[in-house]
């Protein structure tokens, strides 16, 4: 149906003209609603109005005074910029009079210090005009140059402006003080050196007095070694290195608080540089000298020429004499010592400037040094260098110099081209040489051989000397090769010889039966006890080492770190010593003990029974027949062995032995059968042999061994009612025997 139209007049149905009446009548109602709202709103609107109709007089009244207030307020306002205008075109005026008066004061200063300048200079009082000569220079440059000062400075006796006539007298001052300096410095007048010393910074020449007092330090450590001296003597280059260094740390320990007080902070650095150059060339002719005097190239060539390890490659054949003797190593060892005292010298200097630069910089200039500070060096001690170590350098500026000097570059070239090499050669030659003289060292209980002890003293000493040289890079590098060396020419060539045992035989060709297998044995033996010495060696050395006062004493902070762990890492050799112990030890139980053991406990427990009456019982106690089996045969097994074998050594043989033991020993006992005083025999004989066991060892863990053993005669005696499963889970016990197991061995009750 179509929807009804709004139009009243076109409505044509009854429908439609009923819809049409029923929205009217809405609209209506909505209609009186809204005009019933707005009636009852009237009311408050209208007293809100009334409320503002009389604010209106108020607010006028208000009105009108603000405009009154407003005309008062201008009107003083204009007066006060008008005073204000005035006061501040007085301050103008006044600062103007200041500046007036202070540039006067200035000119009138400049013009007195000048003239009391020329003044001091013609009767020679040279600290006079110093001061007179900083006064001038302390006032502003604009004041000294400028158009007023170059009007009235100037006298008829001193024409040029005042800025050419302080300069002048500035470069005439330094003439005299250089001339000055330099005289006394040739006359070795301390009081007169620092006189002239400390007046160059006065007079802003501070660059030329460093250089005027670099010259004169580099004169004082020059080395003149004694006309005595023999360069072939062995202490010649370190006793020169070791007079450079401690002048030069002379110098910096009494000259530089002087320094620092009249030049500033880091002022001697520049001094540094100058002593680092005079250094670096003493250090480059006694380092060269020392190599054309040691002759250090033809000492390296023989060294890598030299047939070393013949000995070590063919076991059983020795290197010809001849051959031997191509390089000594007493000779290698003592230039080796010459080597690492140069490099330990140089160390021990650097070490010192580290500590010393540190020092100062934290007194900052707390401890100043008297005026007459400068003393020549010969009058006094040199100073200990501290074996103490700072935390990371607080001078890198001053202390750069010495770390990027060439005299460091040519140290640590003589120690990568010669020390290194020579010092690796050197300890493969002392060992290969303990490898060739080694005898049983019958002194020691167990037996050991004297390579050991000679291989790890000629080590111990090599890694000391290492120390010594106070070399980062060096310790590195040597370590590394050293270890090597250890690994290579040391282990294996026991390793070798172990396999060599057996296969030629170390009794030789005529020794035949059990004279033969005896000294075989004792000899693989002796080489086993030999490895675990050499773990326990190894452990000790580093040890030793990494605690000793070598690292402290020539190494910084920063570097301890890194030298300790060069040396910690020779630990990883101990356990290729005692995989190699352990397989010798393995391969000794496996040929001579193992084959003797697969008939132990059937031989032990032969003709024996767990099946027993009261009668049985106490004829088996009676006859404790498996205890007295036992000891007798294993003491058979195992004679000779608890005395040549270290104590290590015969813990692991006879854990072996014991591993090998329990097993067939379980399996036998699960296929017996016990009645109750069987069972109780059973746990009285394996208890005994367990006691027994145990004294024969100072090592506490042979029980451990028997724990299942032992868990099997707990089940056995169990009460006949007593339910196997129930103990099994509520007794408590760290059960080694699975479930199934034990109720097992519950079943062989009878």
């Amino acid at each position: 149906m179509d929807p009804p139209t709004t139009d009243p007049r076109r409505l044509a149905t009854l429908p439609h003209i009923l819809a049409r009446l029923s929205a009217i009548q809405s609209d209506e109602s909505e209609l009186s609603a809204a005009l019933a709202d707005l009636l009852s709103a009237h009311e408050p609107i209208a007293a809100s109005l009334n409320n503002l109709r009389s604010l209106g007089p108020q607010l006028d009244l208000l009105a009108k005074e603000t405009r009154l207030l407003d005309q008062t307020v201008s009107l003083t306002a204009r007066t006060a910029q008008d005073v204000g205008g005035r006061v501040q075109s007085l301050d103008e005026e006044m600062r103007r009079v200041r500046e007036a008066s202070e540039r006067v004061s200035q000119i009138i200063e400049l013009k007195s210090s000048l003239a009391a300048l020329r003044s001091s200079i013609e009767q020679q009082d040279w600290e006079t005009a110093t001061r007179h000569c900083a006064r001038a220079m302390a006032l502003p440059l604009h004041v000294i140059s400028g158009p007023f000062a170059e009007t009235a400075v100037p006298t008829p006796e001193s024409h040029l402006p005042p800025a050419q006539t302080l300069q002048a007298a500035r470069e005439e001052l330094l003439t005299v003080f250089r001339r000055e300096f330099e005289r006394a410095s040739r006359a070795r007048d301390a009081t007169a050196t620092s006189r002239f010393f400390k007046l160059f910074p006065a007079i802003g020449w501070e660059a030329e007095g460093l250089q005027a007092y670099a010259s004169f330090v580099v004169e004082l450590v020059k080395v003149r070694p004694p006309a005595s001296a023999k360069t072939s003597s062995p202490l010649y280059y370190i006793t020169a290195l070791t007079a450079l260094f401690e002048s030069i740390a002379l110098i910096v320990d009494q000259h530089q608080p002087v320094v620092e007080k009249y030049y500033g902070a880091g002022k001697m650095g520049l001094v540094l540089e100058r002593l680092s150059q005079e250094a670096d060339r003493v250090v480059r002719d006694l380092v060269e000298g020392w190599e054309e005097e040691r002759a250090m190239k033809r000492k390296l060539s023989d060294s890598s020429s030299s047939p070393l390890s013949a000995a070590l490659q063919r076991p059983g054949n020795t290197v010809d004499p001849v051959d031997e003797e191509l390089v000594d190593p007493r000779e290698i060892d003592k230039v080796m010592s010459e080597a690492a005292g140069m490099s330990g010298r140089w160390g021990l200097f650097r070490k010192f400037m580290h500590d010393r630069l540190q020092d100062e910089t934290e007194e900052d200039e707390e401890e100043g040094s008297d005026e007459d500070g400068l003393v020549h060096p010969d009058r006094h001690k040199p100073p200990t260098t501290s074996a103490n170590g700072d935390s990371e350098d607080a001078t890198p500026a001053a202390f750069q110099v010495i770390e990027d000097s060439k005299s460091r570059q040519t140290i640590e070239g003589m120690l990568s081209t010669y020390y290194t090499p020579l010092e690796v050669w050197y300890a493969r030659s002392v060992i290969e040489k303990a490898h060739r003289l080694s005898t049983h060292d019958l002194t020691q209980t167990p037996i050991t051989t004297t390579t050991p002890d000679d291989a790890f003293y000629i080590l111990k000493s090599v890694l000391s000397r290492m120390l010594s040289t106070a070399s980062v890079s060096t310790v590195e590098r040597t370590s590394e090769q050293l270890r090597d060396v250890m690994d290579r020419d040391y282990a294996r060539v026991i390793k070798q010889k172990l396999d060599n045992v057996y296969k030629g035989g170390s009794a030789g060709p005529g020794a035949r039966g059990e004279k033969a297998e005896r000294e075989n044995r004792q000899a693989f033996i002796i080489l086993l006890n030999d490895l675990d010495v050499s773990s326990s060696h190894m452990e000790r050395l580093v040890k030793d080492l990494s605690q000793s006062t070598l690292v402290p004493q020539h190494f910084l902070d920063s570097e301890t770190e890194p030298v300790r762990n060069s040396l910690n890492s020779f630990m990883t050799l101990v356990p290729k010593f005692r995989s190699t112990l352990r397989a010798g030890v393995e391969q000794l139980f496996n040929q001579l003990l193992r084959p003797k053991l697969r008939t132990f406990i059937a031989d032990v427990y032969k003709d024996v029974s767990y099946v027993l009456d009261e009668d049985g019982y106490a004829g088996a106690e009676l006859q404790d027949l498996v205890r007295k089996r036992f000891v007798k045969a294993w003491e058979g097994l195992i004679e000779g062995y608890k005395d040549t074998f270290t104590e290590s050594n015969y813990r692991l043989f006879f854990g072996l032995a014991l591993d090998v033991l329990v097993r067939p020993w379980e399996k036998f006992v699960a296929g017996l059968k016990y009645s109750e005083l069987g069972a109780i025999r059973f746990d009285h004989d394996l208890r005994a042999v367990v006691a027994y066991l145990s004294s024969q060892t100072v090592f506490g863990d042979i029980r451990e061994k028997f724990v299942r053993l032992q868990q099997i005669a707990t089940l056995l005696n169990l009460d006949s009612e007593e339910d196997v499963d129930e103990f099994y889970n509520g007794s408590g016990i760290s059960w080694q025997l699975s479930q199934q197991e034990a109720r097992a061995v519950a079943n062989l009750r009878v």
